[in-house]
């Protein structure tokens, strides 16, 4: 069994982060600059290779009523370009909050603003990764749902 490859879309911007080799633990991992086709191609390909990555996990922004938008639109036909291109299965998972969550971990910490925006984005993947591997790397995601606290729970 492989490593989990996690990744958080941005559309500058891709956060990533990497299971252990038991799935269990999530460690960031790395935050790349998108470019052109081809070389995101080349760079995906190399670490999911040089990582021993047999799956994607690639979150999924969707709006707290769990509805997705726009830019879940593009984390799918992103992640769909991702799997013709590495060969490997991607599956999606909610990242609600996974941003403010990293960002809230940096400042507890005392990390400057300048530094917390270098790491958001792997963070942000190491939690929304850690979120997938504790609820047991479901192959089919639950549809998104609204929160306990909207749902008048």
């Amino acid at each position: 069994m492989g490593r989990i490859l996690g990744l958080d879309f941005g559309l500058r911007r891709v956060g990533a982060a990497i299971s252990d080799s038991g799935r269990s633990i999530a460690s960031p991992l790395e935050v790349y600059e998108r470019g052109d086709e081809a070389r995101d191609a080349r760079h995906y390909r190399q670490l999911a290779l040089e990582n021993d990555v047999d799956l994607l996990v690639v979150g999924l922004p969707v709006h707290t009523t769990g509805r997705e938008g726009e830019l879940a639109g593009h984390a799918r036909r992103w992640g769909a370009w991702l799997a013709s291109v590495t060969s490997l299965p991607v599956r999606f998972t909610d990242e609600r909050y996974t941003s403010v969550e990293a960002d809230n971990l940096m400042i507890s910490s005392g990390l400057k603003r300048q530094r917390r925006k270098a790491l958001r984005d792997k963070l942000a993947a190491q939690i929304l990764l850690q979120g997938y591997l504790d609820a047991g790397c479901p192959e089919e995601p639950s549809a998104p749902g609204p929160l306990a606290d909207e749902a008048g729970g």
